[in-house]
C-alpha cells in the first residue's frame, strides 16, 4: 500500500492505512517550526484584511524588496513563489527535454517535477554505509550529461549539509560541464545563515539557490518562497511564471518574517538543543542516526527491529514519524523526526523507550 508522498496532513496517513487516530495525534512527520509563526505576524493579521479586495503586486512586493536587502542582493536577482514547490516546477519547465541529476535519499518533489515536464532524472545514490554523505566523485562523472544537478543543502531526509569544499568542488566541475546547479537551502536557516551560498552566487551564473519561508517561520499555509540566481536566470523564470503568483497577504507576511532576527536565533537554538538530545538518545538505544544539521534527523533502529512496524505501532498512540517509503535509498527502513515543543519530544522518547523495551522481550 503507498502511503501519502509528503509529511503534514497525519489523517490522511491513519485513512490509507485503515487506523483509527487516537483522540490526541503529534506529528513529528512535517519540519516547521515548533514556535509557531512570528507574534508579530499574528498581531498583524487584521491588518492584512485590507489587502484581501485588492490585487496584489505581480512582482511579489514588499517581499521581493525584503529578500534582497535581506541577503545584501540585487532585486533583479531574486524571484518571489507561491511557497519553493512552484518554484521547483518553474525550474523544471527550465530543462523540459532534458537530463538533471537527483542525488537520493532527498526531496521527491524534485523528480515529480521533473518527470511531470518530460525532465529524465539521472539517479545518483548517497549510500547509508558511507553515511550519505554526498558522492562527489559520480556526481561529477554524470555531470556532462545532464544540464541540472540538484542538491538540497542541508538534504532533506538525513539533514545533511555537505562542506563548502565539496559543494564548490562540485559546482567549479559543473560550471566547466555546461551543468547548472541547483541548490534547495529550505532548511539552512535552522543550520547558520552564514553557510548559505547566496552570497557566492553573483560569481557563478549556474547557480540558482531556492529558498522557502515555511518551515523556519511556520508558516506553511500561506505559501511563499524564493529564489536567487543570476539576473538573466531570473528573468526566464519570471517569463514562465504565472501573473499575481504570490498573493498579498503572504507578500506582507514574508516581509515581516525577514525582520525577526531574535525569532531565528530562538529557533536555531532550539532546534540545535533538541536534535542532540534525540541523537544521544537513539544512539544509546542502538540506533542508527543521521549527522543531522538542521531541525530534524532520521534513524534507523537496531539491527533486528522493523522501522515499519515501529512507524504504525507508534501511529495507534498517537505518534506520527516520517516514513521513508519514498525516500529512494532508505526504502522504509529509516524515519525521520521533526524536532517539536520539549513536552511532545519527551512524550516521544517515553513512547520509544516502552517500544523498544518490548520489541526485545
Amino acid at each position: 500500500m503507498q502511503l501519502p508522498e509528503h509529511g503534514a496532513n497525519p489523517h490522511h496517513v491513519y485513512k490509507r492505512l485503515g487506523i483509527k487516530p487516537p483522540e490526541r495525534t503529534v506529528d513529528f512527520s512535517e519540519n516547521c517550526n515548533p514556535e509557531g509563526p512570528p507574534k508579530n505576524v499574528l498581531e498583524m493579521w487584521p491588518a492584512l484584511l485590507s489587502t484581501i479586495p485588492t490585487y496584489p503586486d505581480p512582482s511579489g512586493e514588499p517581499f521581493l524588496s525584503e529578500v534582497a536587502a535581506y541577503h545584501h542582493v540585487s532585486p533583479a536577482a531574486v524571484i518571489a513563489g507561491n511557497g519553493a514547490a512552484e518554484l521547483l516546477s518553474l525550474l523544471a519547465e527550465r530543462y523540459r527535454g532534458k537530463r538533471a541529476i537527483v542525488v537520493h535519499p532527498t526531496f521527491s518533489e524534485y523528480e515529480a517535477t521533473l518527470r511531470a515536464k518530460g525532465v529524465d532524472p539521472i539517479r545518483v545514490f548517497a549510500t547509508e554505509q558511507d553515511g550519505f554523505k554526498l558522492p562527489v566523485a559520480t556526481i561529477i562523472e554524470k555531470l556532462p550529461n545532464a544540464a541540472a544537478l540538484y542538491l538540497c543543502t542541508p538534504n532533506n531526509p538525513t539533514g545533511i549539509l555537505p562542506s563548502r569544499e565539496e559543494l564548490l568542488s562540485l559546482i567549479v566541475q559543473a560550471g566547466e560541464a555546461g551543468c547548472e546547479v541547483i541548490l534547495d537551502e529550505a532548511f539552512i536557516d535552522f543550520v547558520d545563515e552564514e553557510k548559505s551560498f547566496i552570497p557566492n552566487v553573483q560569481d557563478f551564473p549556474h547557480v540558482i539557490v531556492v529558498r522557502s519561508m515555511t518551515k523556519m517561520y511556520a508558516i506553511p499555509g500561506i505559501r511563499l518562497g524564493y529564489a536567487i540566481a543570476n539576473p538573466d536566470v531570473i528573468k526566464a523564470l519570471q517569463a514562465i511564471a504565472p501573473h499575481w503568483n504570490v498573493n498579498g497577504i503572504a507578500a506582507a507576511i514574508g516581509a515581516q518574517c525577514l525582520h525577526e532576527e531574535g525569532y531565528r536565533t530562538r529557533a536555531i537554538e532550539y532546534a540545535t538543543e533538541q536534535r542532540q538530545q534525540l541523537q544521544k538518545f537513539l544512539k544509546q538505544h542502538d540506533c542508527t542516526v543521521t549527522d543531522a544539521q538542521a531541525n530534524f534527523l532520521s534513524f534507523k533502529p537496531a539491527a533486528g527491529l522493523d522501522a515499519r512496524k515501529l512507524y504504525k505501532d507508534l501511529l495507534t498512540r498517537g505518534i506520527v514519524l516520517r516514513h521513508s517509503e519514498n525516500f529512494h535509498g532508505m526504502d522504509g527502513r529509516w524515519l525521520r523526526v521533526g524536532m517539536k515543543r520539549a513536552t511532545d519530544m519527551a512524550l516521544l522518547q517515553r513512547e520509544l523507550t516502552d517500544w523498544f523495551a518490548g520489541s526485545r522481550g
